[in-house]
């Protein structure tokens, strides 16, 4: 993965959006889509063409992180529509902020599927989100396919049909990062280590799961007993930094998410608790915008200077053609955390309802598993993988983030990129880890 880089604004998302539109697409010339709702229903045949939608933060906690993601839906669909499109129609994406809030994204969800009438949609993002969002999804048929919602409730759910196969995500769940993280605090020679999480769906599960996996390595938690979770809206984080840096610890588990983890962070150090503790982070902050809102020192140094993390990688097949394309296409954007995993769910989700011969979300539902995996033809071009489907054939596609081999859970297993944070500030990928299943 690259180092990370977002000084865009969301004007520039729109500008993006828009030169995509009229752009060529990956393989060819893209037409203009008509992106405006509407509340006429697709139809079981396809009569009308595939609606999609988005459902990521460009705005809020996790804005920082998922402001690429909508460009790289877009990028997927006129890519696809370059090639003719999906049962013989043009692609349209109806774009919805999450704004990393459950109560906004419920509201965008049930607009997409309602309103708009979409087929799937790629989102959420946020852990929090896909679960207020997965109700409303799959009481309409809607099929969600998250590029980076990674807490492992939604497998424990999965498992229990209550999603009635209507899930998927193309980044891996938590509880292999945990346990990659734990392996990385071992590795580093850390026995003593603590966790603060922020409370929700991500942080709570990610903070089982690294229990578990850093005390069968031989580690302690010493607080797992009074585990440290602040609120998502938190304002002031004082006391949750005193307790989580306070019990002299090697190192501190710190799940967050940008805007409030910066404030934690800040207060460990303010308390001159953080001196001499690595802080071990995770995927919702892994962006340059974190480290610059959690401040630097009096010399100039990054507050969190030698910060470790983890964030699920790309080693898709499709990786390397993929980066050159989006550096192309977007005028030298860096290829961001979690970019592959959103232009793989677009694309799967296209992939399916041609495969299904129609554009609803019981149709895609239908084929999701097999043209993700499977004993068909390994294909890493989209368009060549929806041109084989057209002919009548089975195909494997290997996406960009990986192989998005997706189980009966809708869950895949990934890389992860082991990032570092430097003295100014910036990230370095230093080493990648592949958590071994069970």
């Amino acid at each position: 993965m690259k180092q990370p880089s977002f000084k865009f604004t969301l004007t520039l998302i729109t500008i993006s959006l828009n030169l995509f539109t009229s752009a060529c697409g990956l393989f060819g010339t893209t037409t203009d889509n008509n992106n405006s709702p509407s509340t006429t229903p697709n139809t079981s045949q396809g009569s009308e063409g595939l609606k999609l939608g988005t459902l990521v933060p460009t705005t809020g906690d996790l804005s920082s992180i998922g402001q690429n993601m909508p460009i790289a839906a877009k990028l997927a669909v006129d890519t696809i529509n370059a090639c003719g499109g999906v049962n013989g129609q043009n692609v349209t994406l109806i774009t919805e902020d999450s704004q990393t809030d459950p109560v906004a994204g419920s509201a965008a969800m049930t607009k997409l599927a309602e309103v708009d009438r979409v087929a799937g949609v790629v989102g959420a993002f946020a852990s929090s989100v896909s679960t207020a969002a997965l109700d409303v999804a799959v009481r309409n048929q809607v099929m969600l396919i998250s590029p980076g919602s990674t807490s492992p409730v939604f497998t424990e759910r999965a498992k229990k049909g209550e999603f009635d196969g209507f899930w998927a995500r193309t980044a891996p769940p938590d509880n292999y990062q945990a346990q990659a993280l734990a392996a990385l605090a071992k590795k580093r020679g850390f026995n003593n280590v603590s966790t603060v999480v922020i409370n929700n769906d991500y942080g709570v599960a990610f903070e089982q799961q690294f229990d578990r996996a850093f005390t069968k390595l031989g580690g302690k938690v010493i607080n797992q007993n009074r585990p440290v979770r602040y609120d998502p809206k938190a304002t002031t984080l004082d006391s949750e930094a005193a307790a989580a840096f306070g019990g002299k610890p090697d190192a501190v588990a710190a799940v967050l998410y940008a805007e409030t983890g910066s404030l934690l962070l800040q207060a460990a150090f303010k308390q001159g608790l953080s001196e001499g503790v690595t802080v071990l982070l995770t995927d919702g902050v892994y962006s340059e915008d974190f480290t610059k809102q959690v401040g630097k020192t009096a010399d100039g140094t990054s507050i969190i200077a030698g910060a470790l993390g983890t964030v699920p990688g790309a080693d898709g097949q499709a990786l390397a053609e993929f980066n050159s394309v989006w550096k192309k296409k977007t005028g030298g954007l860096d290829v961001t955390a979690f970019v592959p995993h959103t232009w793989d769910a677009a694309i799967l989700l296209m992939l399916a309802a041609e495969a299904a011969g129609n554009n609803t979300g019981e149709g895609i539902k239908s084929k999701i598993s097999e043209v993700a995996g499977g004993t068909g033809t390994e294909v890493t071009d989209p368009c060549q993988a929806i041109e084989l489907i057209r002919q009548g054939k089975d195909i494997n596609y290997q996406g960009a983030s990986g192989n998005v081999d997706l189980d009966a859970n809708g869950d895949v297993v990934g890389v992860y990129d082991v990032w570092k944070v430097n003295p100014d500030g910036t990230l370095v990928v230093i080493d990648k880890v592949t958590p071994a299943t069970e």
